[in-house]
């Protein structure tokens, strides 16, 4: 009965602080709610003297840094993770998942440090200009790469943000390719498949729900992070469908203006961009649970 009582007094207390963070932040957000409505949301416009304020700017940077990270990091992921279960020799899988998984004790701030003074150079000599010279011209996707290289924006962002997230994705992936049955992959084996094809056709299947689970980790992470996004995404509230232009993302703008915001509608509407984010993660969260819900489903369905 005791032990009974505090895991459910545990739950309430988990479940009051969930509340008391949407209340603050409501409570925070109401002169600009009251003020903006839900065009804040819509509107672009950033102008502390005038005192109007827009989220479409933070809100775009976040989501596309975010894409642009998952885009990198999960075939990088899902590529570590069937070389260390599937290919790698025993004695080498220690070090390289040692390796891998320091990249996660690593401070925000690092990263944001040596993606401005290491990463953002090498990509505004080397890699904007030739993105520019060869994907540029291109019909659909050139307008992604036109304009100068500044070395900072989206695309910087968004690979310091690939770097910080691979860590998480790939544990996750390891961990579940490795529970993955043995029984399953050796009757592939001896159907005639191919490495790949247990891979991909047994190993993949069996263990998707594991595999979303990690991919909604890193992307909740991804939508979260602040410092090292702060010093390489250029702080620019404006939308730009180049990804080589200064940008700049919800957590980015609160942090740099919160302790310079002046008046009640300039400090609530920073309070507004922080509800925006804490629903946007929300409902990623709320996304990934379903999405599971339904595998699950369909995987009872077909047993």
């Amino acid at each position: 009965m005791l032990f009974r009582t505090a895991t459910l007094v545990s739950v309430l207390m988990v479940l009051a602080l969930l509340a008391g963070v949407i209340l603050s932040l409501i409570y925070g957000a109401w002169p600009a709610l009251r003020t903006f409505g839900l065009s804040f949301i819509t509107r672009e416009k950033w102008n502390p003297v005038t005192e109007i304020f827009g989220a479409a700017g933070p809100l775009y940077g976040t989501l596309v840094t975010s894409v642009i990270a998952l885009l990198i990091a999960v075939p990088l992921s899902f590529g570590i993770a069937v070389f260390l279960t599937e290919t790698c020799p025993r004695w080498l899988r220690g070090p390289i998942s040692g390796g891998i998984e320091l990249l996660a004790s690593i401070p925000s701030i690092v990263y944001g440090i040596w993606g401005l003074f290491v990463m953002a150079p090498i990509l505004q000599h080397s890699v904007q200009p030739w993105l520019i010279d060869h994907l540029g011209p291109l019909p659909l996707i050139g307008p992604l790469f036109r304009g100068p290289p500044f070395g900072i924006g989206l695309l910087t962002a968004g690979v310091v943000l690939a770097i910080m997230v691979l860590p998480f994705i790939s544990s996750v992936m390891r961990e579940v390719f490795r529970m993955a049955p043995t029984s399953l992959k050796e009757a592939a084996y001896g159907l005639g498949a191919t490495q790949w094809n247990v891979v991909w056709q047994v190993v993949l299947p069996w263990s998707r729900a594991g595999v979303i689970g990690g991919i909604m980790l890193g992307l909740g992470r991804a939508l979260g992070e602040t410092m090292a996004v702060t010093f390489v995404i250029g702080n620019a509230h404006r939308i730009n469908l180049s990804l080589l232009a200064p940008a700049t993302t919800i957590s980015a703008a609160i942090a740099n203006e919160f302790s310079e915001a002046v008046g009640d509608l300039y400090t609530s509407a920073l309070f507004y961009l922080g509800l925006l984010l804490f629903v946007l993660t929300f409902g990623v969260i709320a996304l990934a649970r379903l999405l599971l819900l339904r595998l699950e489903r369909a995987g009872a369905g077909r047993v």
